[in-house]
């Protein structure tokens, strides 16, 4: 669920004519951090607000929201934490697709 926070930072940035990328948990099966509707805000510096689960997955996310950041191209992440990462189990073992998009230039 979002936050109010979260989109009055939004509403700020647009008034303002600053980016912001917005990431968006759109679907999740089997064992995930966090459920559809979760979102990430980030700031054109890296920095950002909110969570879709942390981790590596939110790793991989936070570069293609990156990528969406410099290019503007909305894109669809999909974060499978069912596969060992070095040796070592995720936590969660599911699957989730993040969609990812420019909302504020």
């Amino acid at each position: 669920m979002a936050d109010a926070e979260l989109f009055a930072e939004i509403r700020e940035a647009q008034g303002r004519g600053e980016r912001r990328v917005l990431a968006t948990v759109a679907d999740a099966r089997g064992s995930t951090p966090r459920s559809p509707g979760a979102q990430l805000l980030l700031r054109p510096d890296g920095s950002f607000r909110g969570t879709i689960g942390g981790g590596c997955g939110e790793a991989e996310v936070w570069q293609e929201a990156m990528e969406t950041m410099a290019d503007g191209q909305p894109r669809i992440v999909t974060v499978d934490l069912t596969e060992d990462v070095e040796g070592d189990d995720k936590i969660c073992g599911g699957v989730m697709d993040v969609f990812i998009e420019r909302i504020a230039d």
